[in-house]
């Protein structure tokens, strides 16, 4: 069975950093691509990051650019996203997910960027 589990959300002030993890079982989670995904309150789901299965390269939305990092970590099956910089507007849930998509995602994990 497939199954993603997020987890490393939280509160912090504008300018601090998180890390999120991602935890894959039921797949090799570096044979595919993966995908980080956001949904602010009261909006869509959007796209923020993938990390390719071949090469592991990295794509983000132009909004994070510069100040978020995803990797992965083939021998824990897990992938990871580095905050940095945060903005109020980063307040979001997480999720990572095998389709850009979100269809085969996680439950999610909730980062709150207040002052």
């Amino acid at each position: 069975e497939v199954q993603l589990v997020e987890s490393g959300g939280g509160l912090v002030q504008p300018g601090g950093s998180l890390r999120l993890s991602c935890s894959a079982s039921g797949f090799t989670l570096v044979s595919e691509n993966m995908y980080w995904l956001r949904q602010a309150p009261g909006k869509e789901l959007e796209w923020v990051s993938t990390i390719s299965s071949v090469g592991g390269f990295t794509y983000y939305t132009n909004s994070v650019k510069g100040r978020f990092t995803a990797s992965r970590d083939r021998a824990k099956n897990k992938m990871y996203l580095e905050l940095t910089s945060l903005k109020t507007e980063d307040t979001a849930t997480y999720y990572c997910a095998k389709d850009r998509a979100g269809t085969i995602r996680g439950q999610g994990t909730q980062v709150i960027v207040s002052s």
